[in-house]
């Protein structure tokens, strides 16, 4: 009977708990939430040098010009149009891209969009590259190709020059 007593007991409390919730819930109501983003255009820009080696101005290259090719690499958003240039490096004379050494010494040389080597790679008109929409935001590499004309008389040294690479998208 005690027991009947208890669990006739703890039955009432249970529904007046539902009944109670029950009616702090007895209605309800609902609105969208919007949720937005906005995805831009941008690239990310880096670069592999071209590294000529051992220019040889009295027999290799006395006759013969010095090619090799280094590379830029870009990531885009997807979709992102983009376009590299390069500029004329820090010790241009005129369009005549130089490599400097140590003192006052310039070996001339050009960097190209074709493997012919017919079109300089500028920073303006055709002479801009074209890399076209990103097709994914997965690095895509581009060849850089350079030559050092042959025959050029210049003192031993090693040579270098900077040339700044730009993303325009």
């Amino acid at each position: 009977m005690k027991s009947t007593k208890l669990l006739l007991g703890l039955a009432m409390s249970c529904a007046l708990v539902i009944g109670s919730e029950q009616a702090l819930s007895a209605g309800s109501a609902t609105a969208n939430l919007t949720v937005t983003a906005t995805v831009g255009p941008n690239c990310t820009i880096t670069t592999a040098p071209v590294a000529f080696g051992a220019y040889d101005p009295v027999v290799t290259n006395a006759t013969t010009n010095d090619d090799d090719v280094g590379t830029i690499s870009i990531a885009c958003t997807k979709g992102a149009a983009a376009t590299i240039g390069l500029g004329l490096g820090a010790n241009v004379t005129g369009t005549t891209r130089r490599m400097k050494d140590a003192t006052t010494d310039y070996l001339n040389y050009e960097l190209y969009l074709d493997s012919t080597r017919a079109t300089v790679w500028g920073t303006a008109g055709v002479n801009l590259f074209s890399a076209g929409a990103a097709p994914s935001k997965v690095a895509r590499p581009f060849t850089v190709y350079g030559r050092i004309p042959s025959g050029q008389d210049v003192p031993a040294g090693s040579y270098t020059d900077t040339v700044v690479a730009t993303v325009n998208f």
